[in-house]
């Protein structure tokens, strides 16, 4: 697919700012006239990616969270989000339904999600060197299709 537009971000790994991420993603994307499910869908995405950069990339310290959006010539949004934390030892184990590595009040549901709510997910990661999260929504997308 061609690039049509794009764009780039570095945020720290606040809690604060996840909420700051998913808006600028949302409102990178309104640019392909979504509807309000498809933008809800990107929100909780992005959402569960960068929570997931903040809880467990960097546990208890602060680092950057890089977001680099696409927006493709099949009206798809690529979205890429990337830290530099501690990375998964385990990739397989990590995406099951309910498995976390940081208890208390974690569902251990965040991969599952992003997974439903986008039409690819991917995932690499580096013990010691980050992980990568890349997922793709297809908008406006008929019933029919």
């Amino acid at each position: 697919m061609k690039e049509i537009n794009k764009f780039s971000l570095r945020i720290p790994s606040r809690s604060n700012n996840e909420s700051f991420a998913r808006t600028v993603v949302a409102a990178f994307a309104a640019q392909l006239d979504p509807t309000v499910e498809e933008i809800s869908d990107i929100k909780t995405a992005v959402s569960e990616a960068v929570t997931n950069c903040i809880v467990h990339g960097y546990k208890n310290s602060i680092g950057n969270i890089y977001i680099n959006c696409e927006i493709l010539s099949d009206k798809s949004l690529k979205i890429r989000i990337r830290d530099r934390g501690c990375g998964i030892e385990n990739i397989k184990q990590a995406m099951e339904p309910l498995f976390t590595t940081a208890g208390g009040e974690r569902a251990g549901l965040g991969f599952a999600v992003m997974e439903s709510f986008t039409d690819s997910l991917k995932v690499r990661s580096t013990v010691g060197k980050g992980t990568t999260v890349t997922m793709v929504k297809r908008l406006n997308v008929k019933e029919d299709e």
